[in-house]
């Protein structure tokens, strides 16, 4: 059985990447679309770590819809969406 896909928009912060390692480790694949202007690569890197695996990302602004459509084109099999990219 294929793991399904999942975006997570803003995994590059705080919640984003702890949910990428939750998500993971339940059966998911994560994708990671995030501007990094409020987050870090770091938080990617250390998700990667704990999971012992590679996660897609894109360096994307979620408000760019063209860039989004490239996301979708690319990944093709996108299951859901978590939403976490905002400003505070």
């Amino acid at each position: 059985m294929n793991k399904k896909n999942i975006l997570v928009t803003g995994g590059a912060g705080y919640i984003g990447s702890h949910t990428l390692v939750e998500l993971y480790n339940s059966g998911y694949k994560p994708i990671v679309v995030d501007n990094l202007s409020n987050s870090s690569l770091d938080n990617i890197t250390g998700a990667e770590q704990i999971i012992n695996n590679k996660i897609d990302f894109y360096e994307v602004d979620c408000t760019d819809f063209e860039q989004m459509d490239e996301v979708f084109r690319v990944q093709k099999n996108i299951d859901a969406v978590i939403h976490f990219a905002a400003f505070k």
